[in-house]
């Protein structure tokens, strides 16, 4: 009991700073939850205001991006109201540390929260990290397809347009982010119909498989015979008959031995 009216008089004296257009009544109400201990929702909570972190620790958003994927799967997606504005000034972070743990762990995020609140609410921090730096872009690619996987169908088509702009990084000599891009569209490829990997996919696999790197190249020829595979399953055989004769124009009838070298490779 004694602890219980304690916690009660932390929670009603918590000073929360927000930016929200709410009173600060209305405020403390849509942070309330009985998970767990009130106090202790609002000491995290604060802990991610900016002017902290500048004052106490550099490092302490960090730890609470870290943290956030926790807490949300403890609190439940029937509390995330009281993350959501908290989760909003993370992804929004001056440091790009704080982004980047953020981004690594967005996909777990979206399970926990289901359908409508991931479309919602993380999709467009989603969209934010797309365009931010390569170290925060590394984050979502790790993880495109365990994302993508769980929007519903129209929404990730709309992702097809983005996909070309991985190609481009800040540094053109970050080889792994393209691989590792490759290694995504494998996954991907299970995501999406014939016409959109024949009409989306299939420019960036044959992009990666001319690569200057040699461990790019390796698994984007797996991409293109994983490409095969998949448009031969298909009902139209348009795309594979199209697809294969693209494979002996560009490669097979090469000039270059190293084009010729690439045929073999993907046939293997």
């Amino acid at each position: 009991q004694s602890m219980d009216s304690t916690l009660h008089y932390i929670h009603n004296d918590s000073d929360l700073s927000t930016n929200s257009s709410f009173s600060p009544e209305e405020e403390r109400k849509s942070k309330v939850q009985d998970v767990v201990p009130q106090a202790l929702l609002d000491q995290y909570l604060s802990m991610t205001d900016p002017s902290r972190a500048q004052t106490v620790d550099t490092e302490i958003a960090k730890h609470c991006a870290y943290s956030l994927p926790g807490v949300a799967l403890t609190l439940g997606r029937q509390n995330w109201h009281c993350l959501k504005d908290t989760y909003e000034t993370l992804a929004s972070d001056m440091q790009w540390k704080v982004r980047r743990t953020l981004a690594f762990s967005i996909h777990e995020l979206a399970v926990i929260l289901g359908d409508q609140l991931t479309a919602g609410d993380l999709v467009p921090v989603f969209n934010g990290f797309l365009k931010d730096l390569d170290e925060v872009r590394i984050g979502v690619l790790k993880h495109l397809h365990d994302f993508l996987k769980l929007l519903h169908v129209d929404k990730r088509r709309e992702y097809l347009y983005q996909l070309q702009e991985f190609l481009v990084t800040d540094n053109s000599r970050n080889w792994r982010f393209r691989a590792e891009l490759a290694e995504q569209l494998i996954l991907l490829l299970d995501l999406y119909s014939a016409r959109d990997i024949y009409d989306y996919l299939r420019p960036i696999a044959f992009s990666l498989c001319a690569d200057k790197v040699s461990s790019v190249r390796w698994i984007s020829y797996k991409l293109v015979s994983e490409m095969v595979k998949k448009l031969y399953m298909a009902s139209t055989p348009t795309f594979v008959i199209d697809l294969m004769n693209e494979l002996v124009e560009k490669f097979c009838r090469c000039h270059k031995w190293s084009g010729r070298q690439t045929f073999v490779f993907i046939c293997q």
